[in-house]
């Protein structure tokens, strides 16, 4: 996502590095498992480890399928002039609460129509999850508000053609837009801001891009951030950790979208990254709530 914020101004000798929170090499690890384990994507949201990849966990019959019915989609939408993204679904970025939920109430049924195919990996992934949140005596759902219900997924393939596709941004500034004070996504507050991410195709490239920093209000501010998250100079993140992780079709991957983080671009114009995409957190020590 780009952003109209000041960091886009500022000159490039005057941004200072971004201080925060960062965690040890226990922590800072994207762990790989062969099989799908919700009782890890619990650690990821209970902050015990940045993040979780379950290799292969799509079939690639099933990824096909999903990533056809996405280009093929006549719900899809273009975001973007020179360098376009395409998106199916709806995206609290820089919206409004009521905005937001009419998005996902027009895409309502068009998601339920595309997502009903055999052995949906988003219904495995939250029906693994709510399992493993029942044995604590917890639940799973989606954020609400007033009766209304946020969108279930979005789909989204990015192409930017800069250093990155998706330039550097943390997910858990948005969760302070003032337009939203009314929306319970806000009650995650500082605990991680879960994203998950499903990759239905990728080319060559199209790596995630992960700094081990949650940046703390001062440096937000200063960079213009502190309600969008997003963008992130590529300055102000000198002489942080940062690693690669490798994303090929059929993995499923949470990380603790605090954690400032970016897309590579694929080296390939012609091939293309796309994802079924949601985001999630505790809002209380028992409830899950999910979003997009």
């Amino acid at each position: 996502m780009s952003s109209t914020s000041a960091a886009a101004t500022l000159d490039a000798e005057s941004i200072k590095p971004v201080t925060g929170w960062s965690g040890d090499a226990d922590y800072f690890v994207v762990r790989e498992h062969q099989a799908f384990e919700p009782e890890a994507v619990l650690d990821v949201l209970r902050g015990k480890v940045a993040g979780v990849i379950f290799r292969g966990m799509v079939k690639p019959e099933d990824c096909a399928e999903l990533a056809n019915r996405f280009w093929n989609n006549p719900n899809r939408q273009t975001r973007g002039v020179e360098a376009p993204g395409y998106y199916m679904g709806a995206y609290t970025w820089q919206k409004p609460t009521a905005q937001y939920l009419d998005e996902t109430e027009q895409i309502a049924a068009a998601l339920d129509e595309y997502l009903d195919v055999p052995n949906n990996p988003l219904d495995t992934f939250y029906g693994g999850l709510a399992d493993a949140l029942a044995k604590e005596g917890g639940t799973v759902r989606l954020a609400q508000h007033e009766g209304r219900q946020g969108c279930r997924a979005l789909l989204r393939s990015w192409h930017g053609q800069g250093e990155y596709a998706l330039a550097p941004h943390d997910d858990n500034s948005q969760l302070t837009q003032p337009g939203q004070v009314d929306f319970e996504i806000q009650k995650v507050g500082n605990r991680p801001t879960g994203a998950l991410n499903i990759c239905l195709e990728n080319g060559n490239g199209g790596r995630l891009a992960y700094w081990n920093i949650q940046a703390d209000v001062t440096s937000k501010t200063a960079l213009g951030v502190e309600h969008t998250g997003s963008p992130y100079p590529m300055a102000s993140l000198e002489g942080i950790e940062m690693k690669w992780v490798e994303v090929n079709a059929g993995d499923v991957y949470v990380f603790n979208g605090n954690h400032v983080h970016a897309v590579e671009p694929n080296t390939d114009p012609s091939l293309r990254r796309t994802t079924l995409a949601g985001m999630m957190g505790f809002i209380d020590d028992r409830t899950v709530v999910t979003w997009t």
